[in-house]
Order: C-alpha cells, then sequence, then structure tokens
C-alpha cells in the first residue's frame, strides 16, 4: 500500500462502530473520492467543468439516513430477485425480504452497498477494496468475496473492475450505483442517450422482470439512436428503472451507452463486458438534506446505468448465468468515460 497518507482521510464511524475512510484519487483529467463505506464513489469531478458528475453527500451521516445507494457497489446480488425466492441445484433459498416485506433488493438491507469494506491498496489514482459478505447472511449460501477496484486511466475514464470468488453455490452480481448528472443542473430528462440494446425487460407493478424479452422497436425504450431521456407516455415522463438486454452472456468490454449534456457539453461513453444494464433516472429521488455543492436532489434529478446480470435471473431459464461456484471468478468490467466538447 502507498505511504502517502495525504489521500486518506476519516470520514464517519458506521453502525457498527467501524471507521470509515475516505480515499481522493486524481489524474488524466478527473478527481474521485472514494468512501470504504459501501465501496461508495462520493464525488467524481472532470477537468474544466465545475459541478460533481455524481449525486453524494458531504457529510457521512446523510449516507446513513438518506442515501439511495448513491454511489454504492450493492450485492452479493444486485437489483431484485422476486419474492427473495430462488432455488440452486434443488434447494430451495429465502432471501431478506427489505423492498416493502415482498422484495429482495441490492443483497438485502444489510448487504455489500451499506457496509464498510477494507481498503487493501491505494495509490495515487486507483483504489482496492474488499468485502467478504458471510455464510448466511441475508439469506444467502456460502462466504462470498468480491474484491473492487476504482482506477483512473487516459482519456478521462473512471475503470471500475469487480472479482468475486465463494465457496459455495451462490447468485452473485456486483453493480456500480452511482447516479449521474452531466450538466449539474436539476434535471437530467434533457440529457440525450443511447443504449446499444435491441430489447429491454418488461417488469410487473413491483419492478420484477416478467421474464419476457420485448423489443424496444416502436416503444419508447428505443435509444438505439441518441434521444432526449425526456419522453411522455399518457401525459407523464416513461419512469425508466428497466434492464435493457445488451447480450445473452458476458462479452469482451464494449460500448453500450452514451449519454451527452448539451448544456455543458460534458459526455460519457460507457464500455463494459456486461449483458445487461439498469437505466433508472432517479423518478423517486426527493433527498431532505443537502447533497453536494449544496444541490437538492429532486425527482429525474440523476440517471444510473448500472452494468449487471439481469434482474432475478436466478429464476429464469432463459436469462445469463447467475449462479457462481466454488472455483470460478465473476469477473465485471465497466469504464466510464467522460469528455468536454
Amino acid at each position: 500500500m502507498t505511504s502517502d497518507q495525504s489521500k486518506l482521510e476519516l470520514f464517519g464511524t458506521d453502525k457498527k462502530g467501524q471507521p470509515v475512510h475516505r480515499i481522493h484519487l486524481s489524474g488524466c483529467g478527473l478527481k474521485a473520492s472514494i468512501l470504504t463505506w459501501g465501496g461508495v464513489l462520493q464525488d467524481l469531478r472532470l477537468d474544466g467543468h465545475e459541478p460533481s458528475l455524481v449525486l453524494g453527500f458531504e457529510r457521512f451521516s446523510d449516507y446513513l439516513a438518506h442515501s439511495p445507494y448513491f454511489g454504492t457497489t450493492p450485492g452479493r446480488y444486485a437489483n431484485r430477485i422476486a419474492n427473495g425466492r430462488m432455488t440452486i441445484d434443488g434447494k430451495s433459498y429465502q432471501l431478506d425480504l427489505n423492498e416493502g416485506g415482498y422484495g429482495h433488493l441490492h443483497g438485502g438491507g444489510d448487504g455489500m452497498g451499506v457496509n464498510t469494506w477494507e481498503l487493501v491498496d491505494y495509490g495515487s489514482d486507483y483504489a482496492v477494496l474488499t468485502f467478504t459478505d458471510p455464510d448466511g447472511r441475508g439469506g444467502y449460501p456460502g462466504n462470498c468475496t468480491a474484491t473492487t477496484t476504482y482506477r483512473l486511466k487516459e482519456g478521462g475514464i473512471f475503470s471500475v473492475t469487480h472479482e468475486t470468488i465463494t465457496d459455495r453455490p451462490t447468485p452473485a452480481n456486483i453493480c456500480h450505483h452511482s447516479y449521474f448528472n452531466l450538466d449539474g443542473g436539476d434535471t437530467i430528462l434533457d440529457h440525450r442517450i443511447m443504449i446499444a440494446a435491441e430489447h429491454y425487460l418488461p417488469v410487473d407493478d413491483k419492478l420484477i422482470p416478467t421474464g419476457e424479452q420485448r423489443s424496444v422497436e416502436k416503444t419508447p425504450f428505443d435509444f438505439r439512436k441518441i434521444a432526449p431521456i425526456r419522453r411522455g407516455e399518457n401525459g407523464k415522463q416513461v419512469p425508466f428503472d428497466h434492464n435493457f438486454c445488451l447480450s445473452a452472456e458476458r462479452t469482451e468490454k464494449r460500448s453500450i451507452a452514451r449519454v451527452e449534456s448539451l448544456a455543458s457539453g460534458v459526455s460519457l461513453d460507457v464500455r463494459s463486458t456486461e449483458p445487461g444494464v439498469q437505466f433508472y433516472i432517479g423518478g423517486s429521488l426527493d433527498v431532505p438534506v443537502p447533497g453536494l455543492d449544496g444541490r437538492h436532489y429532486q425527482p429525474f434529478g440523476g440517471f444510473c446505468l448500472e452494468t449487471q446480470i439481469w434482474p432475478d435471473a436466478v429464476n429464469h431459464s432463459n436469462f445469463p448465468k447467475a449462479i457462481l461456484r466454488p472455483g470460478d471468478m465473476l469477473r465485471q468490467e465497466t469504464d466510464y468515460i467522460f469528455a468536454k466538447a
């Protein structure tokens, strides 16, 4: 580990009494602040662009009380599992129902995204954190260890790599959950987006996939050509919180999305290995305390592009593989690439 302690500072204390540290990274036109709690990206700045590119808080207490997964690393299974139920090799499991008492979201109420990780290495432009989710926690089988590496790379790249192993068969799916805003405005609805997906997953009233893979053709979900996020249906903004199907399985890293703000000239290109990306536009945001730069985060104040295995894949044989087995490693890579015109 680097001996440069100037980039490491105490940021708070978690609910279990553990110290939470903040690591400051800089390089390649970016500045990033990482928290050991939740593996959180707390702040991200681009040279020549004053506002933060992500939503976050100045105080750790606000993360504990008010954060809707701002910048977290949720797991061991990101996104939703229907009724918290699954079967592995003929054995049934009941997971923590932390979403309204009916669903399992982001690994449960005590998942990776709300616990303090161990900082195992860091330098001026990178940080490596690890967390072991113990056997039985939240109903999951096996001890499951995730290691996340954040690195700033040439070309304005914020690189995220997750590597996960287990000692028993278990569902595993780690993602990065930043809410992005490319101009610092109150809404991201006038951002323009392209998502390289031919299909998306329709959901029920509890946001659980129905099992259908529906074509985006002639629907509001067709972002194959870049277009504004602002899209109406029945007189209301379409409340995007859906998985877009990029491929049937994990691939080599390729371009999956692009977002632009015409107001700021900032763009975001996303490259990922993952078979899916959850596009969420923060329709339920209404945070009662100030965020970074004193901003009030209102509905549609940020968007998420969560690169991942498809939600509820453990319960759909026609979805990408979601079970990790001993001896295998789940490696998930995503680059968030920022530029200013």
